[in-house]
């Protein structure tokens, strides 16, 4: 056992099962990269072969709209449409006085500060900048404060192996504390972080965050065209995991620094969100300006995360209740967005003062994305999927999952899960100087135990990330059964606003007609058998327009030819064969 290398134990130890998703994902990765090196950007490829700008999950784009909510009023109404903002400007304030909070407990333990006092003075510089700056300052200072967080994990990561010993320790003392599990597939729903809690709940939450998140949108929308929008995507994916592996790795350099002396358990920090400053303080105290960097890393996240949430708070806003009420001019408006990013930022300072009391800080964030992001996700989801939604029935599943939600949540809140629900790994105090502290054991009394109802320890102790499944699949379902009721099967819709088949089916490539049948209504097969082709051709001369560089006055030629030849198109098979193939050739 001696002579096992630590690697063994871990990477050289994974499921044979993984090895296929683990090419796939290097697949991926390395051909993206070295495909934009390499010229890929001017590559032509069949867009049958491609998804189409109607793959995005906001559609957004096919409304040719300003903000998310849009797509509400377009889909449903306007009921939906003012529900759908007001859950945004909700979940995004409570979310943004969370993420202030954050670096102010940072600074606060570095430097000794006020905790209020910092606090104020985060969320004024964040205000300021991106009253300031709008849109575009938030884009381009995201792109520095990313480099700063990843120098500011890499000094903590490096300084922690080098008083270990090696990476390769900082990775024995995880593996026998327990903290490089990562294959635990219990499927208890009340275990906090399982592989199940983390890909399913963890699915929902994110594509909420992604998809229909003002936030995000309004980066898609600033691209010039579908492509770039995909591509933002795409580069965000890599940097995103890049954080991630920065903050795992951080992580367990904590826990080999502390693994024989925690500083929870012996009360030298009030919460767990102190855990990293306190131990940047301890490592690196001997580094001049290397706290300061670490603190400059950690407000890095806050600034980039609170500029574009007021910025989006503020669009929203303007669109959704300025706009349509007030026949305001250009520079007007100009002067109210200002105003409104000013007057949210304050909002979320405010915010951020109660979020001391609302336990760990991503949990709580997480947990407000799941009660609110959820249902709001739903609503998207059962819009664009089925046809026969209708308002009542969104608006009804929507309350309905909201209840819910919110219900758990408060639940959670009160009735706090129990250490053998939740099952929080081991922690020491056996190497620190005070022996004695070694030996105390945190229990909860007796009485708080047989006061406690059994829908505390089932419905309650729901791990957080569950949440926003819950409320999606709560809307679908309520809302469902409600547009049946109310004569949604006679609703008529765009087309441009729903999911079609091909949109989730091999990504548009061709479908046996025999699978169709499983899948489409016979009035739907109809139609779609008599309109594929001319859409597919459509949508190829718009896409490919996109891409290539040819002059806008050909382009524009090509879709009026088309727009003429559809009473031959069923007539002449031969013709619409030869159209296809000169399409695919561009």
């Amino acid at each position: 056992m001696t002579s096992r290398p630590v690697i063994a134990d871990t990477l050289y130890s994974i499921s044979y099962l993984y090895l296929s998703p683990i090419g796939t994902m290097t697949v991926l990765v390395l051909g993206l990269i070295i495909s934009l090196l390499t010229g890929g950007k001017k590559n032509t490829v069949d867009v049958k072969l491609l998804f189409t700008y109607r793959d995005m999950l906001c559609h957004t784009y096919l409304a040719n709209r300003s903000v998310h909510s849009q797509y509400l009023n377009l889909r449903y109404n306007k009921i939906a449409r003012y529900i759908g903002t007001s859950f945004f400007v909700t979940q995004t304030v409570l979310y943004t006085g969370i993420v202030i909070y954050a670096p102010a407990l940072a600074l606060n333990q570095v430097t000794g500060f006020d905790l209020w006092g910092v606090l104020v003075a985060t969320g004024l510089v964040c205000t300021f900048y991106c009253t300031l700056g709008g849109l575009k300052a938030v884009v381009w200072t995201d792109v520095f404060q990313m480099t700063v967080m990843i120098i500011g994990f890499v000094a903590v990561i490096i300084r922690g192996a080098v008083i270990h010993g090696g990476f390769a320790k900082v990775l024995n003392i995880s593996y026998h504390g327990g903290r490089l599990n990562f294959w635990d597939f219990d499927p208890s729903p009340v275990r906090r972080h399982t592989f199940w809690t983390i890909v399913v709940g963890g699915t929902f939450v994110w594509t909420a965050i992604y998809g229909i998140n003002q936030s995000q949108v309004q980066r898609y929308l600033s691209c010039r065209s579908q492509f770039e929008a995909k591509l933002s995507l795409y580069l965000n994916l890599v940097g995103l995991w890049i954080i991630a592996i920065c903050a795992v790795f951080t992580g367990l350099t904590m826990y080999a620094v502390y693994h024989q002396c925690d500083p929870l358990t012996q009360k030298k920090v009030r919460a767990s969100d102190q855990l990293l400053p306190y131990l940047v303080m301890d490592i690196l105290r001997d580094y001049p300006g290397v706290p300061g960097l670490f603190v400059a890393a950690a407000y890095s996240g806050t600034l980039s995360t609170v500029s574009s949430s007021i910025n989006a708070l503020a669009a929203v806003t303007v669109e959704d209740v300025i706009k349509p009420f007030f026949g305001l001019s250009e520079q007007k408006l100009a002067w109210v967005t200002k105003g409104l990013s000013f007057a949210f930022g304050i909002i979320c300072i405010a915010v951020a003062a109660l979020t001391s009391v609302m336990g760990g800080v991503l949990q709580a964030a997480l947990t407000i994305f799941g009660i609110l992001g959820g249902p709001l996700l739903g609503v998207f989801f059962l819009g664009m999927i089925f046809r026969c939604a209708n308002s009542i029935g969104a608006l009804s599943g929507l309350s309905a999952a909201f209840i819910l939600t919110m219900w758990i949540g408060i639940g959670e809140h009160v009735y706090r899960p129990l250490p053998v629900q939740s099952r929080p790994l081991p922690l020491s105090t056996a190497g620190c100087m005070d022996i004695s502290q070694s030996a105390r054991v945190t229990t909860r009394p007796a009485s708080n135990l047989t006061s406690r109802p059994a829908i505390a320890d089932t419905l309650y102790s729901l791990s957080y990330l569950y949440l926003s499944p819950i409320g999606t699949l709560v809307v679908m379902v309520v809302g469902l059964i409600v547009s049946f009721l109310t004569g949604g099967k006679n609703n008529v819709v765009d087309k441009k606003l729903l999911m079609t088949y091909k949109d989730s089916l091999c990504y548009n490539i061709y479908v046996n007609r025999s699978l169709r049948a499983l899948i489409l209504s016979p009035q739907d097969q109809q139609d779609t058998i008599a309109e594929e082709e001319l859409e597919a051709i459509a949508d190829t001369e718009k896409v490919t327009s996109t891409f290539t560089d040819q002059e806008p006055t050909s382009t524009d030629q090509e879709p009026t030819s088309t727009d003429q030849e559809p009473p031959a198109t069923e007539q002449e098979p031969d013709s619409e064969k030869k159209n296809e193939e000169s399409t695919t050739d561009l």
